[in-house]
């Protein structure tokens, strides 16, 4: 009988560390990830967007992907990572946490989840420093200056995400007091889990 595949997720607020984490986690566990931010560059890398409305647009595209693959290597018992600033229902068209809590539903997985958040003043001048920098892509540009005000509501829009299983809170307003090691030896204890 073929095991219940895990699936990590790393979500929350914006600029808070999700990627970076991500990519720690995968690097140390050896499975897959994928990341939104990085999958919606990889999509776009030959479409020009020079506007917010279109990087919206294939956001949504962005989310439709990852969650095609990510569905094809729940089906064969693989574990994997996903990263984005997943929405519950009432924020965008698509309910993303029902959409990703289906697929753990179907395939009978298994899932933690690290919600990552901190002091939105913090968070918000990280966000207008990363929006700024060449790698960012037009892909994941802001395009216009984002308000705080905006910036608040976008972020605690995010509070009520929820996909059932476990679920760890990470204040990262201070990166430097972060146990991230222990954060990976929990992700590495919940695969090892039978």
């Amino acid at each position: 009988m073929k095991a219940e595949p895990k699936i990590i997720v790393v979500a929350g607020y914006l600029a808070a560390g999700k990627s970076s984490f991500t990519l720690r986690l995968s690097s140390e566990l050896g499975i897959p990830y994928l990341i939104k931010d990085t999958f919606k560059s990889a999509l776009c890398s030959i479409i020009d967007i020079d506007n917010r409305s279109e990087s919206r647009r294939f956001s949504a595209v962005t989310f439709d992907g990852m969650m095609y693959v990510c569905e094809r290597l729940l089906e064969h018992g693989y574990p994997l990572i996903i990263e984005g600033n997943f929405v519950p229902a009432g924020v965008k068209p698509v309910d993303e946490a029902s959409v990703i809590r289906e697929l753990v539903d179907k395939y009978h997985a298994q899932s933690l989840t690290f919600r990552f958040q901190g002091d939105i003043q913090t968070l918000y001048r990280r966000f207008v420093e990363r929006d700024k920098l060449p790698e960012r892509g037009d892909a994941n540009r802001a395009f216009t200056d984002i308000h705080f005000s905006n910036f608040n509501t976008a972020c605690h829009n995010l509070d009520t995400f929820s996909i059932g299983g476990e679920e760890i809170v990470v204040d990262t307003t201070d990166f430097s007091s972060v146990d991230f090691e222990a954060l990976v030896n929990r992700a590495r204890e919940f695969l090892a889990a039978q």
